[in-house]
């Protein structure tokens, strides 16, 4: 009751993670499911089954939140460290991570995917994203948005399969492919390795659109 103001009902307690996924597959999955129709105008709850995976609060409790657990100057220096502001930012911060963290090593393979998918001309314009679950090792899910700059007659789905092909995303994967384990805390103490001349000839050889 204290914490919630104008409330006088009575203190209930919080359900169990267990009890608390349940109530979210069941009120909130399913039921936005049978509110969408597809084409074919079959309900969308038809696609869900045994055979789907979810990952709903994987890593369990969030407690802190808000501006108790972020005070916002966090976004800030991810933007600063990353594209300045042009590319789209999941909101992972670089700083105190190692490069297990997807926050980190996923933003240094997403860059080496666009470059590469550019480099060997596939298209002109080229953003890649990834999704991760906590504690999920493989992405959930990778996109490319190349802005109907594809060349030939790929498309941006052909591009993303070339990606998916060409690039491993796991972070023990990536850290291996770009040599993150590599310390150079001095060098990359700000702005982090993006742009560091000695960083892009180490890993140039992450270009392999070719081969794909």
């Amino acid at each position: 009751q204290k914490e919630c103001a104008g409330y006088s009902g009575p203190d209930m307690t919080a359900p169990s993670m267990e009890e608390m996924n349940k109530l979210i597959v069941e009120h909130v999955v399913k039921k936005t499911l049978r509110d969408i129709k597809l084409k074919s105008g079959e309900s969308a709850i038809t696609l869900y089954g045994d055979h789907t995976h979810l990952h709903i609060n994987p890593s369990g409790k969030f407690i802190i939140g808000g501006p108790q657990g972020d005070a916002g100057l966090t976004g800030r220096e991810i933007i600063i460290d990353t594209y300045g502001g042009w590319g789209a930012h999941g909101g992972g911060a670089f700083s105190g991570m190692d490069p297990t963290k997807a926050d980190r090593s996923a933003a240094y393979i997403c860059r080496h995917m666009t470059k590469s998918v550019m480099k060997r001309s596939l298209c002109k314009h080229a953003l890649v994203q990834l999704s991760y679950a906590i504690v999920v090792a493989k992405p959930l899910s990778l996109s490319t948005d190349t802005c109907g700059t594809e060349q030939g007659a790929l498309t941006s789905e052909d591009i993303a399969n070339v990606i998916k092909t060409a690039f491993a995303c796991r972070p023990g994967a990536i850290a291996i492919s770009l040599a993150l384990c590599v310390p150079e805390h001095q060098e990359t103490a700000a702005y982090t390795k993006d742009g560091r001349k000695y960083f892009e000839r180490r890993t140039r050889k992450t270009c392999r659109g070719t081969r794909a």
